[in-house]
């Protein structure tokens, strides 16, 4: 095949001269050549894949593998010598992942692409496991595993979306423990191939089904358990990525508690078996009746306490003096109003009293002080006509009238020479 290719290599390079027209299109042959020549040039490589099929056939020296994408649709047919692979991996069986050493070769005759073999490695458990370990950190540092921003499904899903495999045990235990948990739940069940080259791809459109029907609430992930290599398509990096972009909630539920495929830190939430993630995303009818009764009867206490604690408040308020004889006030205000009533009266007597007795001590005072009281002791005064008081005898002359006003009267008077 390789003299072949270069065969190929020439040609096309002869036939390359001229650029290929409707007018003068190229011949098959030359396509072919050319096609070859672009393969032929991308030399040995080492490829990783999951072996889907092996055809030994009696006593021919070639063996045919066809090799599969964990993680996608896709598939190459592998050549190689019996001898090559009874060297690099004697048990290889269906299902296996292996690491070799080919050649990529497109066959003209019959427009195929192959690779051709000549070292073919079987991945051991230890090598699968460095390589989980390895793929985990990866994914940890891009932060599929980070708690903020997993979700929490919803408290009562109207529909779940289950992803398992069919007529499965996970299955089974899924449905009846939720419709045992809550009868009136609805699932939309998408059966899918969980283990060999298949699972990846099919369990990836399932999720973007399930993912943008609007009516799933929540997406269940379920699988029964198995060996490390049965669980190994849900350790795979495209299902993982697939699961972290979901809008909807993811719940896995993989193999036993003691399993732990990668998908499982990617998840919203991670169930030990598929029962326990029934138990996880519906709630118990029962359980939430009982909560519902409880609650209840906190309530009515409640109520029945406070109204209790109200009841006792307003008897003693209406107990207290202030209510329980409310004329106890007037009275007490009028006992006060009287009592100042009889202060303002004593007050006012005193002061009244004080008044009258100073009214008197000047009265008394005026009087002794009065002209008239000198009158009253005998004395008289004289005036003269124009009312002038005659204080000395040569204050008037003989024959002048006077007046001479004594206690009681008057008296009219002359004076005589």
């Amino acid at each position: 095949m390789s003299t072949g290719g270069g065969t190929a290599t020439g040609s096309g390079t002869a036939a390359g001269t001229a650029a290929s027209t409707a007018e003068e299109p190229w011949p098959v042959r030359v396509v072919s050549q050319k096609i070859g020549a672009w393969v032929a040039r991308l030399g040995w490589v080492w490829v990783d894949g999951q072996v889907a099929q092996i055809s030994r056939r009696p006593g021919a020296s070639t063996v045919f593998l066809t090799l599969r994408d964990p993680s996608a649709d896709l598939s190459l047919t592998v050549t190689t010598n019996r001898d090559v692979l009874d060297t690099g991996a004697p048990e290889l069986r269906e299902g296996a992942r292996v690491v070799l050493h080919a050649k990529p070769e497109f066959y003209a005759a019959r427009g195929t692409l192959s690779l051709r073999a000549d070292e073919i490695r079987q991945v051991g458990l230890g090598e699968l496991l460095a390589r989980l370990e390895k793929l985990k950190k990866l994914l940890a540092a891009e932060g599929l595993f980070d708690r903020s921003r997993k979700r929490r499904p919803p408290f009562l899903p109207q529909r779940i979306g289950l992803i398992t495999g069919r007529a499965s045990a996970a299955e089974r235990d899924v449905l009846t423990n939720a419709r045992r948990r809550w009868p009136a739940v609805e699932f939309r069940t998408v059966n899918v191939a969980v283990q060999g080259s298949g699972a990846v791809p099919q369990i990836v459109d399932a999720l973007k089904v399930l993912d943008g029907d609007p009516s799933i609430d929540v997406i269940i992930l379920a699988r029964g358990g198995g060996g490390i290599e049965d669980l190994l398509p849900f350790s795979d990096e495209a299902l993982c990525r697939a699961v972290f972009a979901c809008r909807t909630p993811v719940v896995s539920a993989i193999g036993h508690e003691t399993d732990a495929p990668l998908v499982d830190y990617v998840a919203d939430v991670r169930a030990s078996t598929p029962t326990d993630a029934a138990k996880r995303v519906v709630p118990d009818l029962a359980d939430e009746v009982r909560l519902i009764g409880q609650a209840q009867h906190r309530l009515r206490r409640a109520v029945h306490n406070l109204v209790d604690r109200e009841s006792h408040r307003i008897e003693a308020l209406r107990s207290r003096p202030a209510l329980a004889r409310p004329q106890a006030m007037v009275e007490q205000r009028a006992v006060d109003l009287a009592a100042l009533r009889q202060r303002a009266a004593r007050c006012l007597d005193h002061r009244i009293a004080a008044a009258d007795d100073d009214l008197r001590h000047t009265l008394a005072r005026l009087r002794a002080l009065s002209p008239a009281a000198t009158l009253d002791r005998g004395y008289a005064i004289v005036q003269r006509a124009d009312g002038h008081v005659v204080r000395a005898a040569t204050d008037v002359a003989p024959g002048d009238p006077l007046r001479v006003r004594v206690a009681d009267g008057e008296l009219s008077a002359t004076v005589n020479p």
